[in-house]
């Protein structure tokens, strides 16, 4: 995947909360954009950001079409549905719909609304090769329209991972380790070398 501005954090922690303010924190800053977001209006902040999780909900009783617009590679398989667009999402987000198509619904969700910042938390970790590409896909093609959008990706899965921009290893504290591109890390990161062997 080459998307400039993408951060990949490699350890799992409150970071999608953080961002959307769910709480504040008590040491250190995160900034969007140079400044610190606990000075951001919350709904202006919470608008610039469009979250896709690992599990997306699906808005039960809305129509897919309701759910989504015509983005993230979503519009072949919905149209192949029976009624299309117009087919209601049932409980557990419709058991007739795979794991990537979810996740696709849940990306051009997050897209309709244009935002700044993209959080994938574990969006791709129940996903096979072929949907996690499709999934990549999408990806590019969200920053390809709006090149000043920033992605940040929470993953464990290496093959997630290791063609970014900019991978961050967090520890369990949420404390930076050290960051770089898989190759520089690869030669003086001890942690994501670790990361790495692990799941090879």
């Amino acid at each position: 995947m080459r998307i400039s501005n993408l951060f990949i954090l490699s350890s799992k922690h409150k970071v999608t909360e953080l961002h959307e303010r769910f709480y504040d924190y008590n040491k250190g800053r995160v900034l969007a954009d140079g400044y610190d977001i606990r000075t951001s209006n919350l709904s202006w902040l919470r608008a610039q950001i469009g979250v896709i999780s690992q599990e997306p909900a699906l808005m039960l009783g809305l129509t897919i079409g309701e759910n989504i617009s015509w983005r993230a590679h979503c519009h072949n398989f919905i149209e192949a549905l029976p009624i299309g667009y117009d087919t209601p999402v049932g409980l557990n987000g419709t058991s007739f719909l795979s794991g990537g198509q979810k996740q696709r619904i849940a990306i051009a969700r997050a897209l309709f609304r244009n935002p700044e910042i993209l959080l994938l938390d574990e969006a791709t970790s129940a996903l096979d090769v072929h949907n996690e590409k499709l999934v990549e896909e999408s990806l590019n093609a969200a920053r390809q329209n709006n090149p000043s959008r920033t992605v940040i990706i929470i993953a464990y899965r290496l093959s997630t991972i290791q063609s970014c921009d900019l991978i961050c290893v967090l520890d369990p504290n949420g404390r930076l380790l050290e960051s770089g591109t898989h190759a520089e890390l690869m030669v003086h990161g001890a942690a994501y070398r670790r990361f790495v062997f692990d799941h090879m």
